[in-house]
């Protein structure tokens, strides 16, 4: 059984209100740059610098991180990760980085992350945004920025669809394992 907790206008709605979030928390965009994890961070991170591009008339920084080489569970999950090498196309030093993922559970995607951002650079600060925080933390790791808080159990998961990879329509359901 499968519940939609954020639709497509849903979805659209967070996009914007996190938009206006960052600004106000950080005074504006001038030193912000968003980093999106592969893939539906990169996709959270685009949608947000292309509404501010298109409501603010802003052109904000924004990249795709490839968090496969960084991850602690990297042999233990069986991943094969692709080892591109990270290349964002602007400079970290004096920034404050806005990480951008889909969901947030255990934290150990958003550490990750963090650990793959100082690889490239320094930045000045650096902030977690996520569509989804669903609980279940394993490590202290708490979003600055978040679409909605869906707590659930270990039998559920969240399935983020986007329609940049592939989906029909944007949706975000939590489902539950059987068994």
């Amino acid at each position: 059984m499968a519940t939609v907790i954020m639709d497509q206008s849903g979805l659209k709605r967070a996009v914007v209100r996190l938009s206006h979030e960052i600004g106000e928390r950080n005074e504006g965009f001038e030193r912000v740059v968003l980093v999106g994890v592969k893939r539906g961070g990169e996709v959270v991170a685009k949608r947000i610098a292309a509404y501010l591009s298109r409501s603010e008339g802003i052109s904000v920084p924004c990249a795709g991180l490839d968090i496969g080489m960084t991850r602690d569970d990297l042999i233990t999950a069986f991943l094969l990760p692709d080892a591109t090498k990270n290349e964002l196309g602007f400079p970290l030093e004096g920034k404050t980085v806005v990480l951008c993922d889909d969901v947030l559970h255990t934290g150990r995607s958003a550490v990750a992350g963090i650990e793959a951002l100082f690889r490239l650079g320094r930045p000045e600060k650096i902030q977690l945004l996520v569509l989804v925080d669903r609980g279940g933390r394993e490590l202290p790791v708490r979003a600055d920025y978040v679409g909605k808080n869906v707590p659930t159990s270990h039998s559920e998961y969240v399935e983020v669809a986007l329609t940049e990879l592939g989906a029909a329509a944007d949706e975000i359901v939590v489902t539950r394992k059987e068994g």
